[in-house]
């Protein structure tokens, strides 16, 4: 893990996962959320469901250098508290 490029980990089944917020992730967490800018994506974080949980978490595995079949596998496994709890040390690493 590089805490210097903003990369934060989660443990998925037993196995360490790096996340990213690049800006391939951003833009497709943008896309996924049906949001437009940072703005948008602030507050539509805050009421996420399920579905949208995962595909955040699954851009952010793919940021972290997964390809994205193996991202979405990956995001689908997880529990909701952990990925949750993964999505915001994202966040706050790329902050």
């Amino acid at each position: 893990m590089n805490a210097a490029r903003g990369e934060a980990e989660v443990v998925i089944d037993g196995e360490r996962v790096r996340l990213c917020l690049t800006l391939g992730a951003l833009a497709e967490i943008e896309a996924a959320l049906n949001v437009e800018g940072v703005s948008g994506l602030v507050e539509r974080l805050r009421t996420l469901r399920s579905g949208d949980l995962a595909a955040v978490l699954s851009a952010l595995i793919s940021g972290g250098g997964r390809e994205a079949e193996a991202a979405r596998r990956l995001a689908g496994g997880c529990d909701p508290r952990t990925a949750a709890a993964a999505v915001a040390r994202a966040f706050e690493a790329a902050a």
